[in-house]
């Protein structure tokens, strides 16, 4: 973090410390288990959208978290950086109503459907009495055990509607939460995001001027969440004065996928500065998962420490350069190719990297696409071109792109198979849609080949490294176990945020991915036989009974080393076999929105 220019970022660990806050206030254990989430779940917990998901949050596993944050902290600051430490923004747990009947906690309306067991915590006002008292209990503890920079970070409505939309609640809400952070701390600045005002339409323009303006100007630093896509400090007028840092999102959920907005990062970061009166004080990222993507972050990272916009073009050639520690122009030619393809988005999709293959089938999916795929698959025949020149010092670097744009080409391929798939399968043509399901069968297959082949892309790493929290035993590791597979699937009981956090990955694609299809498309197959309508009502219900929610409690063990074939002889030999398959009328024919020309 240091090395990219990060001088600023958060420590986000605090459930010791709010088992201790409970604890004193006199909750019991099993009221306290019934509060926290298990450990992939957490930040939603602290944001004070659910409770209880996939817990309870073993004691060692809170001990540890706040043991390594203090060392990472230590680390942090050893290199100059200021950390943000947590502060109270009224969620509580449902169990406080028994310690205090009467204080008026409110509660949120259902977060993203699920059920009333696992949402929402309790909320209490920041004007009361019992507000500020929490708020410095918690504040006194935080900065024992993590020390401060003056920075505390905190969200009350994030992806919540407050309990009145006035602009006297919410500018009550803001100075309250505020004045128990510098009643602790004369010198405090609260650090907000502000999500909230650009996923929640109630947030009109006035209440958000109320709500900023409730807080000394320069004590709020405001995080512009997604600048590079929904900028607010336009519609906020520089956020009426408080300094903020445009900030690229980028990544929801850390799904795999080649994406980017390269231009909007490049400009727009120029443009916040050269507004009239901005209050910009920086530039930052805040993706939900980093493992992906290596360039966009680079680029986005260095670009906050330049005056003046990059010569795109030469940038991605120099990114090459050291990436792979040889100047090669094929290289060269494949990183502008993606530049000005996958990395060249600029539209008001929010979510990106949610390609056909990874989302639970249906007849009405809407696959998109915004550059030319012919783009990806020419960069891709240039790297595997470049295999000999790369040096051994590089060759990790090497590999893990080869691997990442295999798969991406592969996800391209799987999105035009869908689409004729459908159109045969509305047709009638029962022919055509057999030999097509096949071609999408071989397609998982040499999807799974490749992930195989890299550490980065394997699932058995992610649950071994999960089971290692699990000290106590046999039901512990089930715990961690479940929450990772939990999350990367249907995130939920009941699927509530399904296939929000894909992974490509080796060993999810031949028991997860595939498994729906296969189930999918037999099923659309004896429709056409019975010439009856699908129905998709059983199918849902069915593929969650049997493939989804068993896959969350699963015990399957997975490699943790990749095959011994290397990447590139098996992305090559994935490369010559669609290849082949472009070449032939049958296949060429689905295959035209790709705009892919084959050389004889």
């Amino acid at each position: 973090m240091a090395m990219m220019g990060i001088s600023l970022t958060i420590a986000p660990s605090q459930e010791q410390l709010w088992y201790e806050i409970y604890s004193e206030l006199g909750l019991s254990e099993e009221e306290i288990d019934d509060h926290f989430t298990g450990p992939a779940f957490l930040p939603w917990l602290r944001m004070g959208n659910i409770r209880g998901w996939a817990g309870p949050l073993p004691s060692g596993f809170r001990k540890l978290q706040m043991l390594l944050q203090q060392q990472i902290i230590k680390r942090q600051r050893a290199f100059g950086m200021t950390v943000a430490i947590p502060a109270f923004a009224g969620h509580l747990p449902i169990a406080m109503r028994r310690l205090y009947p009467n204080v008026n906690f409110s509660i949120a309306d259902r977060w993203n459907r699920f059920p009333d067991q696992y949402c929402c915590p309790l909320y209490v006002d920041p004007c009361e009495t019992l507000f500020k008292n929490i708020s410095r209990k918690f504040l006194f503890k935080a900065i024992n055990a993590y020390g401060t920079d003056h920075i505390y970070f905190t969200d009350p409505f994030n992806e919540l509607k407050p309990r009145m939309f006035t602009k006297d609640y919410l500018n009550m809400t803001a100075y309250y939460i505020y004045d128990s952070m510098r009643s602790v701390d004369p010198k405090a600045i609260w650090l907000l995001q502000d999500w909230m005002f650009v996923s929640n339409i109630f947030w009109s323009d006035d209440l958000i001027k109320t709500f900023l303006l409730a807080v000394p100007i320069g004590n709020l630093l405001v995080l512009d969440l997604q600048s590079e896509q929904f900028p607010q400090y336009e519609r906020t007028h520089s956020f009426h004065g408080q300094p903020f840092i445009w900030c690229m999102l980028h990544n929801f959920g850390g799904t795999l996928g080649m994406h980017g907005s390269v231009d909007a990062v490049n400009t727009g970061i120029r443009k916040a500065r050269q507004m009239a009166n901005s209050t910009m004080v920086g530039v930052g990222i805040t993706p939900e998962g980093i493992d992906q993507n290596y360039v966009i972050y680079s680029f986005a990272l260095e670009r906050g420490w330049v005056k003046d916009d990059f010569d795109t073009e030469e940038w991605f050639n120099t990114y090459a350069n050291v990436r792979y520690g040889v100047n090669n122009l094929n290289l060269h030619n494949a990183w502008n190719l993606l530049k000005n393809s996958v990395y060249a988005y600029n539209g008001l999709i929010k979510i990106h990297g949610k390609y056909v293959i990874t989302r639970r089938p249906s007849t009405n999916l809407k696959p998109w696409t915004w550059f030319n795929c012919s783009d990806v698959y020419k960069a891709w025949q240039l790297m595997l071109d470049s295999n000999f020149s790369i040096p051994v010092t590089h060759y990790a670097e090497y590999e893990y792109d080869l691997v990442d744009i295999t798969r991406q080409f592969l996800q391209i391929v799987s999105e035009q198979l869908y689409i004729n798939i459908i159109a045969a399968y509305r047709r009638h043509q029962i022919e055509r849609f057999n030999y097509l399901v096949d071609k999408l069968m071989e397609l998982f297959d040499n999807l799974e080949e490749i992930l195989a082949t890299n550490v980065h892309f394997l699932l058995g790493t992610w649950l071994e490294d999960s089971k290692k929290y699990g000290k106590e035993g046999l039901a512990e590791q089930k715990l961690f176990e479940f929450n990772a597979r939990n999350q990367i699937t249907t995130w939920g009981p009941k699927s509530q945020i399904g296939d929000y956090a894909t992974k490509q990955w080796s060993g999810i694609v031949q028991d997860y991915y595939k498994p729906r299809w296969k189930y999918f498309l037999l099923e659309l197959h004896q429709s056409l036989v019975d010439n009856q309508p699908f129905n998709r009502s059983s199918f849902v219900t069915n593929v969650f009974n049997y493939i989804e929610n068993p896959f969350s409690y699963d015990r399957k063990l997975y490699p943790v080393m990749p095959t011994k074939e290397g990447s590139f002889f098996v992305s090559k030999r994935i490369f010559n076999t669609w290849t082949y398959h472009f070449r032939s009328n049958k296949m060429y024919s689905s295959y035209k929105s790709l705009k892919v020309k084959i050389k004889n």
